[in-house]
């Protein structure tokens, strides 16, 4: 019992265990913060429709794929490297431009930019200085990364919180979409957790230069998503 404990105190809560930055978080990464996050699949829709994802096996596959090596994983890195940038706008604008080179089909680019123009607004009521360093078409994670960093808030924890959004908005996707029935979604959730701790670990020290992905399946199924004659998401 006292190596327990001893193992359990040992452990720093981020950011000084500032509980109000913890609340941040949960609040602009909520499916209830006006971005409109919950009208995306991020090509899920296409590739469950062509049978690549139709269970709860396929689904997490299809998921770690994506954060060990897909768009998921580069949105986490530009997330962090804009928080670091602090207020270096220069830096902030190349990272922008960057991250909208790499998206990887129309829908995408709409997907980071309609959420990303989103979020600047809504979070404007906590600071109204932050948005002055982004561009007027702002992807996603960079959005998030000049307002996490103008509200002092800690690289991974954010990133970690970044990443559960986009597993749970995933997962919510395919609820809507296929048979798997809510336990079964609890599942692949609690599958994510150490994926998605493992995945900003190894992203702990990520520059531009580790950026890249080759999730080549769900680039396409972002692509034919453009084309399916009736959709439910937007992407």
């Amino acid at each position: 019992m006292a190596g327990f404990l001893t193992m359990d105190m040992s452990i720093e809560m981020p950011n000084h265990g500032n509980p109000q930055s913890l609340l941040k978080l949960l609040t602009w990464l909520s499916p209830a913060f006006p971005i409109g996050s919950f009208s995306y699949s991020s090509g899920l829709e296409s590739a469950i429709h062509d049978g690549q994802v139709h269970d709860k096996e396929s689904l997490a596959d299809w998921l770690s794929d994506l954060l060990r090596l897909g768009p998921a994983r580069n949105d986490a890195i530009f997330l962090g490297l804009t928080l670091e940038a602090g207020k270096q706008k220069g830096t902030i604008l190349d990272l922008s431009d960057l991250a909208l080179a790499l998206a990887g089909s129309k829908e995408r680019y709409l997907e980071t930019t309609a959420q990303g123009n989103a979020f600047v607004t809504a979070a404007g009521e906590w600071n109204k200085q932050a948005a002055s360093l982004l561009p007027v078409i702002c992807p996603l994670p960079i959005a998030i990364g000049v307002f996490a960093a103008a509200e002092s808030l800690e690289k991974q924890e954010t990133q970690i919180a970044f990443l559960h959004a986009f597993v749970s908005n995933q997962v919510q996707s395919a609820l809507r979409l296929m048979k798997l029935g809510q336990q079964n979604g609890l599942m692949v959730m609690k599958q994510m957790e150490p994926m998605i701790l493992e995945t900003v670990e190894r992203i702990s020290t990520a520059t531009i230069d580790d950026l890249g992905s080759a999730t080549i399946m769900a680039d396409i199924a972002s692509m034919r998503h453009e084309t399916m004659p009736s959709r439910i998401f937007r992407s």
